[in-house]
């Protein structure tokens, strides 16, 4: 018999913070799902959602859309508004620190995104709430941690189950009768982390356009 033994991850300011550490981003690149699935949408009001370091707020603004970019701690924030000013996009960008747990916009968006965001709550809460943000016609596009067949997977690096989840869970939460569902997909990558390593990584993809 086999016991698991790994850690539950309390998602809280604090571990971000400990994340976070420097701010330093991994890539300049933005995340290829975003590439993938937004580059011939129509700009408008956008909010990324967990943006830590800004990357994909960044490339939003870059092609038109008025950024809201939250995320929990200030100190990615700080770095990632340095590069979006010397690119000459500060005034596309709105960076905001607040916890997405109690934070509420003003008015809806026409593009709520999301990459490896993890709050102090469950996963498939935490999508649901960003989903509500959306107006009529808006895209949602969750680009998340794929669940390994339903078990905990917070050994060798990968994320803890918590911070997982399935295309079918994520759709589920959405309600058919208010969304199109454009992708809900599964899709393995290669990304190099800053050691140099070449790390798998196995992406639960989920694109929705309120009706």
């Amino acid at each position: 018999m086999t016991h698991d033994h790994a850690p539950h991850h309390e998602f809280d300011r604090g571990y971000w913070e400990r994340h976070w550490g420097d701010a330093r981003p991994m890539t300049e690149d933005p995340n290829p799902h975003l590439v993938a699935e937004i580059a011939d949408t129509t700009p408008g009001r956008a909010l990324d959602a967990g943006c830590g370091t800004g990357t994909e707020a960044i490339w939003l603004a870059a092609r038109g859309w008025q950024v809201t970019a939250v995320d929990i701690t200030a100190a990615p924030l700080e770095q990632a508004a340095e590069r979006a000013a010397r690119a000459g996009l500060g005034d596309r960008i709105d960076w905001v620190a607040a916890d997405l747990v109690d934070w509420e916009p003003s008015r809806p968006f026409d593009l709520v995104t999301t990459h490896y965001a993890h709050p102090a709550t469950a996963q498939l809460d935490f999508y649901a709430r960003i989903a509500a943000w959306i107006a009529p016609g808006g895209t949602l596009l969750i680009v998340g941690h794929a669940a390994a067949d339903g078990h905990h997977v917070s050994s060798h690096g990968r994320p803890p189950a918590e911070a997982t989840a399935t295309a079918p869970g994520i759709t589920a939460r959405l309600g058919i009768g208010a969304w199109t569902v454009v992708t809900a997909e599964e899709r393995q990558r290669t990304v190099i982390d800053p050691r140099g390593r070449s790390l798998p990584l196995r992406d639960v993809v989920v694109r929705a356009v309120r009706k």
